[in-house]
């Protein structure tokens, strides 16, 4: 993407590159796998979509269990940092694909999308523009934070329902959450990560202005890359509610089955509260 096509956060990614790896939240990374392998009840061999991948920490640890892994990111550099890192004679592979776009259909056994990639991540500028791309990796600033990308409208039938302009104004996001469930395989299981807005609200920083009418925060900060050059850089990350998530997951076709209260390398089937900065949906696709 050029120009006026590249989401906000290319240039972000483009400057932190492997960086990203250096912020906190990216350290429990081992934790949240092995929870969510755990919740999935994922057997052995099963296939995985990563959606907003970012470098490919998550996909890198389902890899090294055995999963057949694909991810997906909006970010040309950090799609080229997953491939480098990837375990050895692992199954494998990373895509430079929009969230908003995702052409898979019922292909996969889980679907996951967490610490903000690719959902959480379509309100920004341009939000809303399917070829304006959703953004992947995660925002790296001190309040929001994430590993991905945008949306669209109402449901159709099940999890393959069509979208409308009026639904992509209403919540961009909308088109991440339908093309993940179209992903999965009937009996397939979603998790996905949202940053929570009662958390946002409650703590929120002086960086931080919350558009309370979309649920949208937009944080002012800087970002340093591999060689410590710091650079401003402005984050836009959708905050929900758990009402708001069951809601997205049935409108995609999904059956909602738990939204837990979580932190970054501490997931735990907590029930929502407002001292966690993230909500956990696990969903299902109907057989």
């Amino acid at each position: 993407m050029d120009g006026d096509d590249r989401h906000w956060f290319e240039d972000v990614a483009d400057h932190l590159g492997a960086a990203y790896l250096r912020y906190s939240f990216t350290k429990g990374t081992e934790q949240e796998v092995s929870f969510l392998v755990d919740c999935l009840g994922l057997p052995p061999g099963a296939r995985v979509l990563d959606v907003g991948c970012g470098p490919g920490r998550h996909a890198h640890a389902l890899a090294r269990l055995g999963y057949e892994v694909v991810g997906v990111d909006i970010s040309d550099r950090f799609v080229a940092l997953a491939r480098e890192g990837a375990p050895p004679g692992a199954s494998i592979r990373f895509e430079r694909v929009d969230a908003r776009a995702l052409g898979y259909e019922a292909e996969f056994d889980a679907v996951i999308s967490l610490c903000q990639g690719a959902f959480g991540l379509a309100g920004g500028p341009g939000a809303g523009e399917a070829g304006g791309g959703a953004a992947g990796g995660g925002a790296a600033g001190d309040g929001a934070a994430g590993d991905g990308a945008a949306g669209d409208g109402a449901a159709g039938d099940g999890a393959a329902g069509g979208l409308g302009r009026a639904g992509q104004r209403l919540d961009p996001d909308r088109a991440v959450m339908h093309g993940m469930a179209r992903a999965l395989r009937p009996g397939g299981r979603l998790a996905l990560s949202a940053f929570s807005a009662y958390f946002q609200v409650r703590f929120l920083g002086e960086a931080d202005s919350f558009d309370a009418e979309r649920g949208v925060n937009h944080e002012r900060t800087a970002v340093r890359n591999e060689a410590g050059a710091e650079v401003p850089a402005d984050l836009w990350t959708t905050c929900f509610t758990p009402r708001e998530l069951r809601l997205l997951a049935e409108a995609a076709g999904l059956h909602p089955e738990h939204v837990w209260s979580v932190t970054p390398g501490g997931y735990a089937a907590r029930p929502p509260d407002l001292d966690h900065p993230e909500f956990l949906l696990l969903a299902t696709r109907p057989r």
